[in-house]
C-alpha cells in the first residue's frame, strides 16, 4: 500500500477534517474522471474505500453514546460525560455537521485514565494474574513448559448478499519454533491451506447468505521460550530484508532517526541497542486501543511517536522500524493471545542478533507491567501464544481481490463476494479455547 504516501489533495483533506464526506467524495470522484498519475489515482480510489471504513468506525451518535457511558462506566452521570466531552477525553469526528463517536471509546478512556479503569465493568483481571503468575514462576527458577492446546475459530455471516459466492479466508497455526505438531482436526468446509508459510490460511467457499458458517478447530504445541544472552558475545548482523523500509508504515522518517540518535546515544552494541529501544517504548508510549488500521492515512509508527499511544500492533511496528533504522534486522509476529480462559488478536515482534538468533519483544505486554514482569517481554516469551503470521502486510493464497478489513494483519478472518469485500460488522467470528494443558 505504497500509495498511502501520497498526500491527499488539499480540498478533500479540508472537507473530511470537518466532517463533510459527502462533499469530499464528490471532489474525489471528479478528480478520478480526469488523468492522473497511477500512485495518486491508487491513493484517490482507495481514499472513497477508507471513507466508507472510518464512518463504520465511529457507530454511535451523541444520544447511543451517552446510554453506553452509563452503562459502561460505574456511577456514569451524564454531567461526567459532558465534562469529559469539553476535556477532549472522548473520541469522536463530526459526519455531516454530526457527533458521532469511535465503537471503543470507553475502553480508550479507561486506558487514558487509571480511574475509569476501574469503574469500567470487565473481566479481564483473572487473565492477567494467570499470566503474571506463570512468568514469576519462570523468573523464580521454574523450567520453561511445553503445552498442548486446542482451539477454534468461526465467522458467520450476519446477513445476505446479491452475489454468487462467499469467499473466506480464517488463519491457521504455523509449524516452526517455538510451535511444532500442529494439526487440523475439522474443517466444515472444503479447504486449502496456503502456500504462503509467512501467512496460514485455510480458504473455503459457500453462498453469500445470512447465517452461512465457516468453522475450523485445531491443536499444536508450543513452548515457553526463554533466552539468555551475553551481550559481549553478540555480533553485528545485517539480514538485508529485515533492515528495509517497507511503506507507508515502516519508514524511516527524520522524526524516527531523531528519536533513536536520543534514546541509543554512542551504544554500538546491537542487542543493546534493542533494549534500550524497547525500555523507551514501554516506559513512553502508553497503551490505546486504535481505529482500524486501513483507515489511518499516515504512517502508524509516526502516528504512535507522535501521539505517544498505540496498541500491540502499533507498538511492534515502533519497535520493528526503530530497530531497522538502526541496523538491527526486526520482523512482525502475530496471531492470538490464548490461555486456558480466553483468546483474542495479539500482535508481538522479533529482532536478529547472532549468535542467538531470532528473539520475542511484545512492547506492550511489557508496557503494561512494571520491573522484572516488564524486563521479562524483551527476549521471552510466554506460551499464550497462536502463531499465525511473521510477517506484515503478507498477501493471502489464494489472494483476495478486494482491500482486506484489515490489509495488514491476519487474526480474524477476512470474507468477500466477487463484488465487495465484507467488513467486520457483516460477520462475527468467535474463537474457543478447547484445551489449553501442559505437555511437560
Amino acid at each position: 500500500m505504497e500509495f498511502l504516501s501520497v498526500i491527499l489533495p488539499e480540498e478533500i483533506k479540508r472537507e473530511e477534517s470537518s466532517g463533510n464526506f459527502g462533499v469530499a467524495k464528490k471532489i474525489i470522484e471528479e478528480r478520478l474522471s480526469k488523468k492522473l498519475p497511477s500512485l495518486l489515482r491508487k491513493r484517490l480510489e482507495y481514499e472513497l474505500e477508507r471513507i466508507k471504513r472510518i464512518v463504520k468506525n465511529y457507530p454511535y451518535d451523541e444520544e447511543t453514546a451517552r446510554s453506553v457511558f452509563e452503562k459502561s462506566i460505574k456511577d456514569g452521570s451524564q454531567n461526567e460525560f459532558d465534562l469529559l466531552l469539553q476535556n477532549g477525553m472522548l473520541d469522536y469526528i463530526l459526519i455531516e455537521k454530526k457527533m458521532f463517536f469511535e465503537k471503543r471509546f470507553i475502553q480508550n478512556l479507561a486506558f487514558k485514565d487509571e480511574s475509569y479503569a476501574k469503574r469500567y465493568r470487565n473481566a479481564r483481571e483473572n487473565v492477567r494474574e494467570l499470566v503474571n503468575k506463570r512468568i514469576l514462576e519462570i523468573l523464580d527458577g521454574d523450567v520453561p513448559k511445553s503445552y498442548r492446546v486446542s482451539a477454534e475459530i468461526s465467522l458467520t455471516l450476519k446477513r445476505d448478499f446479491d452475489a454468487k459466492s462467499l469467499r473466506c479466508w480464517l488463519p491457521f497455526p504455523k509449524n516452526g519454533y517455538p510451535v511444532s505438531n500442529v494439526r487440523l482436526i475439522q474443517c466444515n468446509h472444503e479447504y486449502k491451506i496456503s502456500s504462503n508459510s509467512k501467512s496460514v490460511t485455510l480458504y473455503m467457499e459457500d453462498r453469500p447468505k445470512a447465517g452461512v458458517n465457516f468453522t475450523v478447530r485445531f491443536e499444536y504445541t508450543i513452548e515457553e521460550e526463554i533466552s539468555f544472552v551475553d551481550p559481549s558475545k553478540v555480533l553485528n548482523s545485517r539480514i538485508s530484508k529485515y533492515i528495509k523500509e517497507v511503506p507507508p508504515h515502516i519508514v524511516f522518517s527524520p522524526y524516527v532517526k531523531n528519536i533513536i540518535s536520543e534514546i541509543t546515544g554512542k551504544e554500538e552494541n546491537p542487542y543493546l541497542k534493542a533494549k534500550k529501544i524497547y525500555e523507551w517504548i514501554t516506559e513512553n508510549i502508553k497503551y490505546s486501543y486504535m481505529h482500524a488500521y486501513s483507515t489511518y492515512d499516515v504512517s502508524l509508527v509516526d502516528f504512535a511517536l507522535s501521539n505517544l499511544k498505540g496498541d500491540c500492533g502499533v507498538q511492534a511496528l515502533t519497535f520493528i522500524t526503530m530497530c531497522r533504522s538502526c541496523g538491527i534486522p526486526a520482523r512482525w509476529e502475530s496471531g492470538w493471545f490464548i490461555n486456558p480462559i480466553d483468546a483474542g488478536p495479539h500482535d508481538w515482534a522479533r529482532f536478529y542478533v547472532k549468535p542467538y538468533g531470532w528473539l520475542p519483544v511484545d512492547p506492550s505486554f511489557g508496557g503494561s507491567r512494571k520491573g522484572k514482569l516488564r524486563d521479562f517481554y524483551f527476549g521471552n516469551l510466554d506460551a499464550f501464544r497462536m502463531i499465525a503470521n511473521e510477517d506484515f502486510m503478507v498477501d493471502f493464497d489464494p489472494p483476495k481481490k478486494f482491500v482486506r478489513s484489515d490489509p495488514y494483519d491476519n487474526q480474524e478472518g477476512e470474507v468477500e463476494t466477487e463484488k465487495e469485500n465484507i467488513y467486520y460488522d457483516d460477520f462475527e467470528t468467535k474463537i474457543n479455547v478447547i484445551s489449553f494443558q501442559k505437555s511437560n
